[in-house]
C-alpha cells in the first residue's frame, strides 16, 4: 500500500523504454566518467588489473543492489554510485598507504553514514561546515586532479590535442552527452594509433578479492575524514537537492543508511564508499525518464540493473579500459570532472566566507603532507579555522 492508502500498481505496468534508457545512460556516464577516475587512481598506485577488476566488481554490485532496493522500496528514483571527488583522494595518498589502511578508511566512512543516517542530522551536520569550506576542498581535490590530467598534453600532443578539440565541439552540440561521445572518439583513435585490440576485448566474469582491514590514525585522518566530507556534501547533499527539486520529498535517513551498508560491503572487496549519485541523478529524477513521476523509480531499478550487470563483467570492462593509453585515461577522466569543478569553484566564490573557501582551496590543491597527514586535511582545518576567526573579528566590531 501506499503512504496515501492507495494500492501501489505492479512493477510491471510501470515499466517503460524511457526510464529503462534513462537508467542505462545514467550507468554509461558513470563508466565512462567517474570509473575512469578510478583508474586513474589504479594506476598510480601501481594496484594490479586483477585488483582493479575487483574494486570496480564492489562498487558496482553495491551501487547496483542499492539502487533496485531504494528504487523499489520509496517507489523514488534512487541512483546510487560512487565518489569521484573520493577516488580523486586516493591518487594524492594512495601510493602512502597499504590496501588494508584504505579499506580500514572505508569502513569508518560507511560506518558513519549509517550512524548518520540513524540519527538524523545530515542537514544539521552539513550546516556545521560553511558551505565555502567544503566547495573549496572538493574544488581543490579535484582542481588538483584536472592539472596532472592537463600535462598529458606534453606527452602525447597529437591524440590529446584533437580530443580536446572534439570535447569543447561536443559540449556546444550535445552538452549532456559530451564525455560519452568523447569516449567513443578515444577508442576509436586508440585503435588507429596504437593498434590496440579492442576487438579482442571479450566477456569475462569479475574475480573479486577479499580484504582485511588495518586500522590506520593515519588513513583515518588522511583519506576518511576528507572522503566522508566529500561524500555527505558532495553527494548526498546535491542528489537530495536534485530529486527534491524533480518534486521527490525523500527522506535522507534510508538513503544513508542503505548507503552506509552497501559501503561496509564493497569496502571488504576494495570498493570506495557508495553514495546518492550527484551529476546522473538527474537523468533518472527529471522528466526525460518519464512524464509521470510516479514512474521514474523504473529508472533507478534499471540503473541498479545495469550495473549489477557492469558488476558481474567488470573484468570485460577493465579490460577495455586498459587499452586506452595512460594520457588519454587521465585526459577523459580530467575533462570529465570539469562540470563538478566549476560547480564547486563557482559555490566556493559565490557565497560567504569566500577567503576561507579560498584557503581550503589553495592548501588543498597545494598537496602538502605534514605528520603524514594529506593536503585535504589541513586544507579543511584552515579553512575552518580562518571561518572562526573572521566571523569572531566581525562580531566585535
Amino acid at each position: 500500500m501506499s503512504e496515501a492508502g492507495i494500492p501501489r500498481r505492479p512493477i510491471w505496468q510501470d515499466i517503460s523504454s524511457t526510464a529503462v534508457g534513462a537508467g542505462f545512460l545514467a550507468v554509461m556516464v558513470s563508466y565512462s566518467g567517474p570509473l575512469l577516475v578510478y583508474l586513474s587512481a589504479s594506476e598510480a598506485m601501481e594496484i594490479s588489473t586483477s585488483m582493479f577488476v575487483s574494486w570496480v566488481f564492489a562498487i558496482s554490485i553495491a551501487a547496483g543492489l542499492s539502487s533496485i532496493f531504494l528504487s523499489l522500496w520509496l517507489r523514488v528514483p534512487i541512483s546510487m554510485a560512487w565518489s569521484a571527488p573520493g577516488t580523486v583522494l586516493l591518487i594524492s595518498i594512495g601510493t602512502s598507504m597499504s590496501i588494508a589502511e584504505i579499506i580500514a578508511a572505508y569502513l569508518f566512512v560507511a560506518v558513519s553514514l549509517i550512524l548518520i543516517g540513524l540519527s538524523g542530522v545530515f542537514e544539521k551536520l552539513v550546516r556545521l561546515l560553511p558551505p565555502a569550506v567544503t566547495n573549496g576542498m572538493m574544488a581543490g581535490i579535484l582542481f588538483g586532479f584536472g592539472l596532472r590530467a592537463a600535462r598529458g598534453f606534453a606527452t602525447d600532443p597529437a591524440i590529446v590535442g584533437i580530443l580536446i578539440a572534439a570535447f569543447v565541439v561536443l559540449t556546444v552540440l550535445v552538452p549532456r552527452y559530451a564525455v560519452l561521445c568523447l569516449l567513443g572518439i578515444a577508442v576509436v583513435m586508440t585503435a588507429l594509433f596504437y593498434d590496440a585490440p579492442i576487438g579482442n576485448v571479450g566477456l569475462t566474469l569479475a574475480t573479486p578479492i577479499l580484504w582485511i582491514p588495518e586500522l590506520s590514525v593515519t588513513a583515518i585522518a588522511t583519506l576518511a575524514l576528507p572522503l566522508l566530507i566529500t561524500t555527505l556534501s558532495g553527494q548526498y547533499l546535491p542528489g537530495v537537492a536534485i530529486l527534491r527539486a524533480n518534486g521527490f520529498a525523500v527522506s535522507t535517513r534510508h538513503i544513508l543508511v542503505v548507503g552506509g551498508i552497501a559501503s561496509v560491503g564493497a569496502s571488504f572487496f576494495g570498493g570506495i564508499s557508495i553514495a546518492l549519485a550527484s551529476i546522473t541523478a538527474a537523468f533518472c529524477a527529471s522528466p526525460d525518464s518519464h512524464e509521470n513521476p510516479d514512474r521514474r523509480y523504473i529508472a533507478g531499478v534499471a540503473s541498479g540493473c545495469f550495473y549489477c550487470l557492469g558488476g558481474l563483467f567488470a573484468g570485460s570492462i577493465v579490460d577495455f579500459l586498459i587499452l586506452l593509453p595512460t594520457a588519454v585515461i587521465a585526459l577523459l577522466a580530467g575533462l570529465a570532472l570539469l562540470p563538478a569543478i566549476q560547480k564547486f569553484m563557482t559555490d566556493m566564490l559565490a557565497g560567504d566566507d569566500v577567503q576561507a573557501g579560498l584557503l581550503t582551496f589553495l592548501f588543498t590543491t597545494s598537496g602538502m603532507t605534514m605528520f603524514g597527514i594529506g593536503s585535504a586535511f589541513w586544507g579543511v582545518l584552515i579553512g575552518l579555522s580562518a571561518a572562526f576567526i573572521m566571523r569572531s573579528v566581525k562580531n566585535l566590531r
